[in-house]
């Protein structure tokens, strides 16, 4: 009891309310629902956990962020959308969610606690930019772009403030990674397992790519026989990074050496409730999935679920 207490506390300073009915047995209260319903229409791709037991949501309709509470599965929207997406999320220690923002061209830094938007930043033009994904480092933020070969990276100042706008950085990829036109090339990514590199993901082609964050030359990672099409979100675990199959329906789990230049893919997860997945966070013991329904034509009345799995 003490436990759930002090959660409960923590999330009301999120302005996220747990309700417990007095009348009802403890083991009646839906504490920590294996599927949580999002809001009709929304259209969602990313996803961040930070320590508590709240998940953000972003909107690929109009980029909207949604809030849950993981222990009830209740919620609501934390930030109305500037009507292009946000896809990619991450949240830091300092309750910054980090926003990218696909077709747009920008990235976003919104307060987790309040919802305002504290920074924008328009990295790329539109119509050749799909800003994607975020992954945090202590030096800053990376993001990917889909259609340009480049990363984006802002750049935190020692006390951990944001950057002026003049100071994010457009770092050219090069090496062995080939952009194929008019598909999703980089998607995910994550740090290596020591820290001195970052990996992406390739949706296209099913490969992974260590990226130099200094120089953008990018090495092909060694997985044997084994690709990853249709490869999106990344998370890493120590050495063990789960890489999100979207119409796969799977998670590959590969099994990386410290420097992330080579690895093997251990196994993949499935559920009967996967619907096109497109990333993964972790609380507790188990992995969360946005189901994005890319097979499902979007209405204004279309239902969307995330949902949870064990982690292996």
């Amino acid at each position: 009891m003490r436990r759930v207490l002090g959660i409960s506390a923590a999330l009301a300073c999120l302005g996220v309310t747990v309700v417990a009915p007095a009348h009802r047995a403890a083991a009646d209260i839906p504490i920590f629902p294996a599927t949580i319903t999002l809001p009709a229409g929304f259209q969602p791709e990313g996803i961040a956990i930070g320590r508590l037991p709240v998940a953000y949501f972003g909107s690929m309709a109009d980029g909207s962020i949604y809030r849950t509470d993981l222990l009830t599965g209740q919620g609501g929207i934390l930030s109305p959308g500037p009507g292009t997406p946000s896809l990619g999320l991450q949240i830091d220690d300092r309750g910054r969610l980090f926003v990218a923002g696909g077709t747009g061209g920008d990235v976003r830094v919104v307060d987790a606690l309040t919802g305002a938007v504290l920074a924008n930043y328009r990295v790329a033009t539109a119509p050749n930019t799909f800003v994607n994904d975020v992954v945090l480092t202590p030096t800053g933020a990376w993001f990917t772009d889909s259609r340009a070969a480049a990363l984006y990276h802002l750049p935190f100042g020692p006390d951990g403030s944001l950057p002026a706008p003049e100071a994010v950085v457009r770092l050219p990829l090069n090496g062995d990674i080939a952009y194929v036109p008019n598909a999703f090339n980089a998607n995910g990514i994550a740090r290596t397992p020591d820290g001195t590199g970052l990996i992406i993901v390739q949706s296209v082609t099913g490969h992974l790519f260590r990226v130099d964050p200094a120089t953008g030359v990018t090495h092909r990672i060694d997985l044997g026989t084994e690709t990853l099409e249709d490869g999106d979100g990344l998370r890493l675990e120590g050495n063990a990074l789960y890489v999100v199959q979207n119409r796969r329906n799977a998670i590959a789990v590969v099994t990386l050496d410290p420097a992330g230049t080579k690895g093997s893919v251990e196994r993949r997860i499935t559920d009967p409730r996967f619907d096109v997945p497109t990333t993964l966070a972790a609380f507790g013991g188990r992995l969360y999935l946005p189901n994005a329904r890319f097979g499902t034509p979007p209405e204004p009345t279309t239902p969307y679920h995330a949902v949870a799995v064990n982690r292996p």
